[in-house]
């Protein structure tokens, strides 16, 4: 478990991580960058439902040097739990910014 950037802890079930890695095999290998994503995320950005996108940059990815967006819920201020996460070449320029290193 890792905790987001305003200290929330975030949970990534086992079920949530075999949905992910099924429909993004490239992940396969990157929880750790998942977790430090979640934990230490560039930027942050307000998702369509309530959601929210953790986003960082990764020199070095199976898929060469690209972002990572790791999407969650913050259900409280004690609990919340990872929804996917995937690689993209840049972050979306439609979401709102909520918070920015």
């Amino acid at each position: 478990m890792v905790r987001s950037y305003n200290g929330v802890p975030i949970r990534i079930p086992a079920e949530r991580w075999q949905h992910l890695v099924e429909r993004h095999p490239e992940m396969q290998t990157l929880r750790a960058e998942v977790e430090q994503t979640l934990a230490e995320p560039d930027m942050v950005q307000q998702g369509d439902f309530g959601e929210l996108l953790a986003i960082r940059f990764y020199q070095n990815t199976p898929l060469t040097s690209k972002y990572l967006v790791a999407v969650y819920k913050e259900v409280s201020t004690k609990d919340g739990f990872l929804l996917t996460a995937y690689l993209t070449s840049r972050p979306s320029r439609r979401r709102q910014v909520i918070w920015q290193r």
